[in-house]
Protein backbone atom coordinates (compact mmCIF):
# COMPACT_ATOMS: atom_id res chain seq x y z
CA UNK A 1 0.00 0.00 0.00
CA UNK A 2 1.29 3.47 -0.84
CA UNK A 3 0.74 4.69 2.72
CA UNK A 4 3.19 2.06 3.94
CA UNK A 5 5.93 3.23 1.63
CA UNK A 6 8.76 5.38 2.94
CA UNK A 7 8.27 8.93 1.73
CA UNK A 8 11.48 10.32 0.22
CA UNK A 9 12.71 13.85 -0.36
CA UNK A 10 15.82 14.82 -2.31
CA UNK A 11 17.91 17.93 -1.88
CA UNK A 12 19.60 18.99 -5.12
CA UNK A 13 18.79 18.23 -8.74
CA UNK A 14 22.17 16.56 -9.36
CA UNK A 15 22.49 14.17 -12.28
CA UNK A 16 23.21 11.13 -10.10
CA UNK A 17 19.74 11.51 -8.64
CA UNK A 18 18.05 12.03 -12.00
CA UNK A 19 19.81 9.08 -13.67
CA UNK A 20 19.98 6.48 -10.95
CA UNK A 21 18.72 6.89 -7.39
CA UNK A 22 15.41 8.63 -7.93
CA UNK A 23 14.25 6.30 -10.73
CA UNK A 24 15.22 3.44 -8.41
CA UNK A 25 13.07 4.88 -5.61
CA UNK A 26 10.17 5.16 -8.04
CA UNK A 27 10.58 1.49 -9.02
CA UNK A 28 11.02 0.30 -5.44
CA UNK A 29 8.28 -1.64 -3.69
CA UNK A 30 8.63 0.32 -0.45
CA UNK A 31 9.42 3.92 -1.35
CA UNK A 32 7.83 6.93 -3.00
CA UNK A 33 9.22 10.34 -3.97
CA UNK A 34 7.27 13.24 -2.50
CA UNK A 35 9.55 16.31 -2.61
CA UNK A 36 12.61 17.82 -4.25
CA UNK A 37 14.47 20.96 -3.28
CA UNK A 38 16.91 23.17 -5.14
CA UNK A 39 18.35 26.61 -4.54
CA UNK A 40 16.70 27.47 -7.86
CA UNK A 41 12.92 26.99 -7.69
CA UNK A 42 12.58 26.83 -11.47
CA UNK A 43 15.08 23.97 -11.59
CA UNK A 44 13.26 22.19 -8.79
CA UNK A 45 9.94 22.51 -10.61
CA UNK A 46 11.39 21.25 -13.89
CA UNK A 47 13.05 18.35 -12.09
CA UNK A 48 9.82 17.51 -10.25
CA UNK A 49 7.86 17.57 -13.50
CA UNK A 50 10.39 15.31 -15.22
CA UNK A 51 10.34 12.71 -12.43
CA UNK A 52 6.69 13.15 -11.41
CA UNK A 53 7.54 14.37 -7.89
CA UNK A 54 4.52 16.05 -6.23
CA UNK A 55 6.24 18.97 -4.49
CA UNK A 56 9.11 21.23 -5.54
CA UNK A 57 10.82 23.67 -3.21
CA UNK A 58 13.21 26.56 -3.77
CA UNK A 59 15.47 25.59 -0.87
CA UNK A 60 16.85 22.51 0.85
CA UNK A 61 15.43 23.68 4.17
CA UNK A 62 11.87 23.44 2.88
CA UNK A 63 12.35 19.76 2.05
CA UNK A 64 13.65 19.12 5.57
CA UNK A 65 10.69 21.01 7.02
CA UNK A 66 8.12 19.04 5.00
CA UNK A 67 6.30 16.85 7.56
CA UNK A 68 5.48 14.26 4.90
CA UNK A 69 9.14 13.55 4.14
CA UNK A 70 10.61 10.68 6.16
CA UNK A 71 13.93 10.04 4.42
CA UNK A 72 16.33 12.32 2.58
CA UNK A 73 18.64 11.42 -0.28
CA UNK A 74 21.70 13.69 -0.50
CA UNK A 75 23.54 13.90 -3.85
CA UNK A 76 25.25 17.21 -3.07
CA UNK A 77 28.97 17.87 -3.65
CA UNK A 78 31.19 16.02 -1.18
CA UNK A 79 31.99 19.17 0.81
CA UNK A 80 28.29 19.62 1.69
CA UNK A 81 27.50 16.09 2.87
CA UNK A 82 28.29 16.66 6.54
CA UNK A 83 26.30 19.88 6.89
CA UNK A 84 23.14 18.63 5.23
CA UNK A 85 23.20 15.14 6.70
CA UNK A 86 23.40 16.67 10.17
CA UNK A 87 20.66 19.19 9.38
CA UNK A 88 18.47 16.40 8.02
CA UNK A 89 19.06 14.34 11.17
CA UNK A 90 18.18 17.34 13.33
CA UNK A 91 14.93 17.59 11.35
CA UNK A 92 14.18 13.96 12.19
CA UNK A 93 14.82 12.62 8.70
CA UNK A 94 16.62 9.39 7.84
CA UNK A 95 19.57 9.97 5.51
CA UNK A 96 20.94 8.12 2.48
CA UNK A 97 24.00 10.10 1.40
CA UNK A 98 26.16 9.78 -1.67
CA UNK A 99 29.68 8.49 -1.30
CA UNK A 100 32.04 9.44 0.13
CA UNK A 101 29.93 10.03 3.21
CA UNK A 102 32.25 12.77 4.51
CA UNK A 103 35.47 14.50 3.55
CA UNK A 104 37.25 12.58 6.29
CA UNK A 105 36.63 10.14 9.12
CA UNK A 106 35.91 12.95 11.59
CA UNK A 107 33.03 14.20 9.44
CA UNK A 108 31.60 10.68 9.21
CA UNK A 109 31.74 10.43 13.00
CA UNK A 110 29.98 13.79 13.43
CA UNK A 111 27.21 12.66 11.09
CA UNK A 112 26.85 9.40 12.98
CA UNK A 113 26.61 11.22 16.30
CA UNK A 114 23.85 13.45 14.93
CA UNK A 115 21.92 10.48 13.52
CA UNK A 116 22.07 8.61 16.80
CA UNK A 117 21.14 11.69 18.82
CA UNK A 118 18.00 12.18 16.76
CA UNK A 119 17.18 8.47 16.39
CA UNK A 120 17.41 8.37 12.60
CA UNK A 121 19.25 6.09 10.21
CA UNK A 122 22.28 7.08 8.14
CA UNK A 123 23.92 5.14 5.31
CA UNK A 124 26.48 5.81 2.59
CA UNK A 125 25.26 5.07 -0.94
CA UNK A 126 27.87 2.58 -2.18
CA UNK A 127 25.37 0.75 -4.40
CA UNK A 128 27.71 -1.92 -5.86
CA UNK A 129 27.70 -3.72 -2.49
CA UNK A 130 24.03 -4.58 -3.01
CA UNK A 131 24.54 -6.20 -6.40
CA UNK A 132 24.36 -10.02 -6.27
CA UNK A 133 27.61 -10.13 -8.22
CA UNK A 134 29.43 -8.72 -5.21
CA UNK A 135 27.67 -11.17 -2.91
CA UNK A 136 28.61 -14.08 -5.17
CA UNK A 137 32.28 -13.10 -5.28
CA UNK A 138 32.33 -12.90 -1.48
CA UNK A 139 30.67 -16.30 -1.31
CA UNK A 140 33.30 -17.86 -3.60
CA UNK A 141 36.14 -16.37 -1.57
CA UNK A 142 34.62 -17.65 1.68
CA UNK A 143 34.24 -21.12 0.15
CA UNK A 144 37.96 -21.27 -0.61
CA UNK A 145 37.46 -21.41 -4.38
CA UNK A 146 40.70 -19.55 -5.06
CA UNK A 147 42.46 -20.61 -1.87
CA UNK A 148 43.74 -17.87 0.37
CA UNK A 149 43.16 -14.43 -1.18
CA UNK A 150 46.45 -12.54 -1.22
CA UNK A 151 46.13 -9.71 -3.73
CA UNK A 152 43.34 -7.47 -5.03
CA UNK A 153 43.79 -5.30 -8.10
CA UNK A 154 41.13 -2.68 -8.81
CA UNK A 155 40.67 0.06 -11.39
CA UNK A 156 38.05 2.76 -11.87
CA UNK A 157 38.58 5.55 -14.38
CA UNK A 158 36.86 7.72 -16.93
CA UNK A 159 37.71 10.84 -18.90
CA UNK A 160 36.30 14.21 -17.90
CA UNK A 161 36.00 16.72 -20.71
CA UNK A 162 34.40 19.64 -18.88
CA UNK A 163 36.97 21.73 -16.95
CA UNK A 164 34.15 23.22 -14.86
CA UNK A 165 33.07 19.83 -13.52
CA UNK A 166 32.80 19.82 -9.72
CA UNK A 167 35.09 16.77 -9.57
CA UNK A 168 37.97 19.11 -10.44
CA UNK A 169 37.16 21.58 -7.65
CA UNK A 170 39.24 21.00 -4.51
CA UNK A 171 36.91 23.16 -2.40
CA UNK A 172 34.04 20.76 -3.17
CA UNK A 173 36.01 17.64 -2.29
CA UNK A 174 36.93 16.73 -5.84
CA UNK A 175 39.60 14.41 -7.17
CA UNK A 176 39.83 10.96 -8.71
CA UNK A 177 40.35 9.17 -5.39
CA UNK A 178 37.31 10.82 -3.82
CA UNK A 179 35.12 10.24 -6.86
CA UNK A 180 35.99 6.78 -8.19
CA UNK A 181 39.09 5.57 -6.34
CA UNK A 182 36.99 5.33 -3.19
CA UNK A 183 35.30 2.32 -4.83
CA UNK A 184 38.67 0.61 -5.25
CA UNK A 185 39.51 1.21 -1.60
CA UNK A 186 36.08 0.04 -0.52
CA UNK A 187 36.04 -3.16 -2.56
CA UNK A 188 39.44 -4.17 -1.19
CA UNK A 189 38.23 -3.67 2.37
CA UNK A 190 34.94 -5.43 1.61
CA UNK A 191 36.53 -8.51 0.05
CA UNK A 192 39.41 -8.83 2.51
CA UNK A 193 36.96 -8.11 5.35
CA UNK A 194 39.63 -6.16 7.21
CA UNK A 195 41.27 -2.75 7.32
CA UNK A 196 44.56 -1.76 5.70
CA UNK A 197 47.47 -0.97 7.99
CA UNK A 198 49.67 0.97 5.55
CA UNK A 199 49.13 2.84 2.29
CA UNK A 200 51.27 4.24 -0.48
CA UNK A 201 50.29 6.33 -3.53
CA UNK A 202 51.51 8.59 -6.31
CA UNK A 203 49.35 11.05 -8.20
CA UNK A 204 49.15 13.44 -11.10
CA UNK A 205 47.63 16.72 -10.01
CA UNK A 206 45.37 18.97 -12.06
CA UNK A 207 45.90 22.71 -12.45
CA UNK A 208 43.12 23.19 -9.90
CA UNK A 209 44.96 21.07 -7.35
CA UNK A 210 42.98 17.83 -7.29
CA UNK A 211 44.39 14.41 -8.08
CA UNK A 212 43.35 13.61 -11.64
CA UNK A 213 45.14 10.25 -11.67
CA UNK A 214 46.34 8.13 -8.78
CA UNK A 215 48.10 4.79 -8.48
CA UNK A 216 48.20 3.27 -5.01
CA UNK A 217 48.60 0.23 -2.83
CA UNK A 218 47.46 -0.82 0.62
CA UNK A 219 48.93 -3.45 2.93
CA UNK A 220 46.42 -5.57 4.85
CA UNK A 221 47.06 -7.90 7.81
CA UNK A 222 48.37 -11.34 6.93
CA UNK A 223 50.69 -10.23 4.15
CA UNK A 224 47.84 -9.25 1.83
CA UNK A 225 47.92 -6.33 -0.57
CA UNK A 226 45.56 -4.27 -2.69
CA UNK A 227 46.73 -2.31 -5.70
CA UNK A 228 44.56 0.20 -7.55
CA UNK A 229 44.46 3.00 -10.05
CA UNK A 230 41.84 5.67 -10.55
CA UNK A 231 41.62 8.61 -12.90
CA UNK A 232 39.50 11.37 -14.39
CA UNK A 233 41.70 11.62 -17.51
CA UNK A 234 41.81 8.18 -19.16
CA UNK A 235 39.45 5.68 -20.79
CA UNK A 236 36.62 4.22 -18.77
CA UNK A 237 37.37 1.03 -16.81
CA UNK A 238 35.78 -0.42 -13.69
CA UNK A 239 37.20 -3.80 -12.81
CA UNK A 240 38.85 -5.83 -10.08
CA UNK A 241 40.66 -9.12 -9.63
CA UNK A 242 40.94 -11.17 -6.46
CA UNK A 243 44.03 -13.37 -6.59
CA UNK A 244 44.57 -16.29 -4.25
CA UNK A 245 47.21 -18.97 -3.89
CA UNK A 246 45.05 -21.45 -5.86
CA UNK A 247 43.32 -19.25 -8.43
CA UNK A 248 41.76 -15.90 -9.08
CA UNK A 249 38.44 -14.19 -9.84
CA UNK A 250 38.26 -11.59 -12.60
CA UNK A 251 35.35 -9.11 -12.50
CA UNK A 252 35.48 -6.93 -15.64
CA UNK A 253 32.40 -4.79 -14.92
CA UNK A 254 32.59 -4.32 -11.20
CA UNK A 255 30.73 -1.28 -9.97
CA UNK A 256 28.20 -0.13 -12.59
CA UNK A 257 27.02 -3.20 -14.50
CA UNK A 258 23.66 -1.62 -15.29
CA UNK A 259 20.52 -3.74 -15.25
CA UNK A 260 21.59 -6.32 -17.85
CA UNK A 261 23.07 -9.73 -17.05
CA UNK A 262 26.70 -9.50 -16.02
CA UNK A 263 29.52 -12.06 -16.09
CA UNK A 264 32.77 -12.69 -14.30
CA UNK A 265 35.49 -15.30 -14.69
CA UNK A 266 36.82 -17.81 -12.18
CA UNK A 267 40.23 -19.40 -12.69
CA UNK A 268 40.80 -22.24 -10.23
CA UNK A 269 42.27 -25.75 -10.10
CA UNK A 270 39.49 -26.99 -12.40
CA UNK A 271 40.37 -24.40 -15.04
CA UNK A 272 38.43 -21.44 -16.36
CA UNK A 273 34.67 -20.97 -16.03
CA UNK A 274 32.33 -18.05 -16.44
CA UNK A 275 29.44 -17.24 -14.12
CA UNK A 276 26.47 -15.15 -15.19
CA UNK A 277 24.52 -13.01 -12.75
CA UNK A 278 21.00 -12.04 -13.69
CA UNK A 279 20.54 -8.34 -14.32
CA UNK A 280 19.21 -6.25 -11.45
CA UNK A 281 19.07 -2.59 -10.46
CA UNK A 282 21.66 -2.27 -7.70
CA UNK A 283 20.36 1.21 -6.84
CA UNK A 284 16.88 -0.19 -6.33
CA UNK A 285 18.19 -2.96 -4.10
CA UNK A 286 20.04 -0.36 -2.03
CA UNK A 287 17.09 2.01 -1.56
CA UNK A 288 14.77 -0.90 -0.78
CA UNK A 289 17.20 -2.13 1.89
CA UNK A 290 17.36 1.34 3.45
CA UNK A 291 13.58 1.79 3.34
CA UNK A 292 13.09 -1.66 4.90
CA UNK A 293 15.38 -0.57 7.74
CA UNK A 294 13.36 2.63 8.20
CA UNK A 295 10.07 0.73 8.32
CA UNK A 296 11.24 -2.17 10.47
CA UNK A 297 13.55 -0.32 12.85
CA UNK A 298 16.68 -2.20 11.76
CA UNK A 299 20.19 -0.85 11.41
CA UNK A 300 21.43 -0.50 7.80
CA UNK A 301 23.85 -3.13 6.55
CA UNK A 302 26.63 -0.52 6.36
CA UNK A 303 27.27 2.00 9.13
CA UNK A 304 28.81 5.44 9.24
CA UNK A 305 31.69 3.80 11.09
CA UNK A 306 32.34 1.67 8.04
CA UNK A 307 32.37 4.81 5.89
CA UNK A 308 34.82 6.42 8.32
CA UNK A 309 37.17 3.45 7.95
CA UNK A 310 37.18 3.98 4.18
CA UNK A 311 38.08 7.62 4.71
CA UNK A 312 40.96 6.73 7.02
CA UNK A 313 42.49 4.67 4.22
CA UNK A 314 41.86 7.47 1.74
CA UNK A 315 43.49 9.99 4.09
CA UNK A 316 46.64 7.84 4.27
CA UNK A 317 46.74 7.51 0.48
CA UNK A 318 46.49 11.28 0.05
CA UNK A 319 49.17 11.82 2.66
CA UNK A 320 51.46 9.43 0.81
CA UNK A 321 50.81 11.03 -2.58
CA UNK A 322 51.60 14.45 -1.19
CA UNK A 323 54.77 13.15 0.45
CA UNK A 324 56.38 11.73 -2.65
CA UNK A 325 54.92 8.24 -2.34
CA UNK A 326 56.16 7.60 1.18
CA UNK A 327 54.59 4.60 2.94
CA UNK A 328 52.06 5.89 5.47
CA UNK A 329 50.35 4.24 8.43
CA UNK A 330 46.56 4.05 8.18
CA UNK A 331 44.98 5.37 11.38
CA UNK A 332 43.15 2.67 13.29
CA UNK A 333 40.34 4.97 14.47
Amino acid sequence: MSEQKVRWGVISTANIGRRAILPAIRRSHNGVLVAVGSRDLAKARAFAHELDIPRAYGSYEEVLNDPEVEAIYIPLPNSLHREWAIRAAEAGKHVLCEKPLGLDAAECFQMEVAARAHDVLLMEAFMYRFHPQTARVRELIAAGTIGKPQLIRASFSFRLTNPANIRLNPELGGGSLMDVGCYCVNVARTLFQSEPTEAQASAEWSASGVDELMVGSMRFPGGRWAQFDCALTIARREAYQVIGDEGYIDVPIAFLPGTVDTQFRIHDKQGLRVETIDGVDEYQLMVEHFADCVRNGNRPRYSAGEAAANMRAIAALYQSARNGGRLEVVASQ
